[in-house]
């Protein structure tokens, strides 16, 4: 029993992949029929006397994986094209200084259907070539799971610098990769989210300066014509508003956006 709890914690890391595959199979359709190709297990909360090692292993298992749903917005939201998007919204709204406007529902619902629309080839890939293989046995889940990590891992791959990924190989003590699928998630995943982070704080920063430009303009014109009292913030509002309406400034940032993950 020991022995088969250590297998199943050892491959936490597949939960993630599953969460994926399951997503998939909520926003892609199904070419399957609608009969059952696979046993639905039951649920059953009586306690009795187990007849073998593998149904405690398969308790088990069922446990665990109860316990890592919790984990299961982390698992979604790193491994995707999330963390920039919301990151750089953020800084918009702060930049226009609009407070709660938009609020904080409205970004993270922008957000999400945006990731969506990004890692919607990623998503089709996994289907095409892990679930639907799957469900009708033409593959067992180790399979099927690697077959679903190959499109996430190239997704990050190209979103992650080699410096970022060269960092967590140095401290996980590895041998230089001899392709990108020889590294692991362990690895992939932590240098995928600071690469992330930086691309976002970059576009923050390019955000930042016109509005930043308007504040200083608005803040020595003020100061110039003795209104101290006056807040520069208040007077500076209107005009940046106007300023990202003519523009066009959401047209501009969700394109960006979504282009920087080509």
């Amino acid at each position: 029993m020991v022995v088969g709890v250590r297998k199943i914690i050892s491959k936490k890391s597949s939960i993630a992949t599953l969460i994926l595959m399951a997503l998939c199979l909520f926003l892609l359709p199904s070419g399957v029929s609608a009969e059952p190709l696979i046993p639905i297990p039951s649920i059953n909360l009586n306690v009795e006397t187990a007849n073998g090692p593998q149904q405690v292993v398969d308790s088990v298992k069922l446990l665990i994986f109860l316990t890592l749903l919790s984990f299961v917005p982390a698992f979604l939201l790193m491994l995707t094209s999330f963390t920039r998007i919301v990151v750089v919204l953020s800084f918009l709204r702060n930049a226009l200084g609009t407070q709660q406007t938009p609020p904080n529902q409205v970004l993270i619902g922008l957000a999400l259907f945006l990731t969506i629309f990004i890692m919607m080839p990623t998503y089709q890939d996994i289907n095409k070539n892990a679930i639907q293989p799957y469900l009708v046995n033409q593959l067992t889940y180790e399979q099927a799971t690697d077959k679903a990590v190959e499109p996430l891992r190239q997704f990050m791959s190209r979103q992650t610098r080699e410096k970022d990924l060269g960092l967590f190989l140095n401290i996980a003590k590895m041998d230089k990769p001899n392709n990108i699928n020889d590294v692991p998630l362990s690895v992939m995943v932590p240098a995928f989210i600071i690469s992330e982070l930086k691309t976002a704080f970059q576009i923050g920063f390019i955000i930042f300066v016109p509005f930043l430009v308007i504040d200083m303009v608005v803040a020595s014109t003020l100061m110039s014509m003795g209104m101290f009292m006056l807040p520069p913030v208040m007077v500076a509002l209107p005009f940046k508003l106007l300023l990202f309406v003519m523009v066009d400034g959401w047209y501009l940032v969700v394109k960006s956006l979504v282009e920087s993950f080509r």
